[in-house]
């Protein structure tokens, strides 16, 4: 069976929702939760990668981090990689990989739709 991994934040409701249909899916699952443990610069390109998706498109704005950068509209992709990297709040969620594969499991139709293709 395919181990299916979940970069996960318990405090976040799409989050805790996608774990829950990963859960009943009955894949095998691992979890990352990427605020506990921040995932370096190579990390985050290579689950960028696999969603297929720049780092300003998994970039959340309304965060306080984000906006206490005073240059952030200005910064190339290979910078917004560094800030999510520095602070992991930024990332949107959840994402899912498997293998070279993933999604950005928001909305939820997103992760079913990637379980069925997988």
């Amino acid at each position: 069976m395919n181990k299916y991994t979940i970069y996960h934040n318990p405090r976040c409701r799409k989050s805790r929702e996608a774990l829950q249909f990963l859960e009943e899916s009955g894949h095998e699952i691992e979890i990352i939760r990427y605020l506990d443990a921040p995932l370096s610069k190579n990390e985050l390109q290579d689950v960028l990668n696999k969603i297929k998706l720049k780092a300003s498109e998994i970039l959340r704005k309304n965060e306080a981090e984000w906006k206490s950068i005073p240059n952030r509209n200005s910064l190339s992709e290979n910078e917004i990689l560094e800030q999510l990297s520095i602070y992991p709040k930024l990332i949107e969620r959840p994402i899912v990989t498997l293998n070279q594969k993933g999604v950005l499991a928001r909305p939820l139709e997103n992760l079913a739709l990637f379980l069925k293709a997988n």
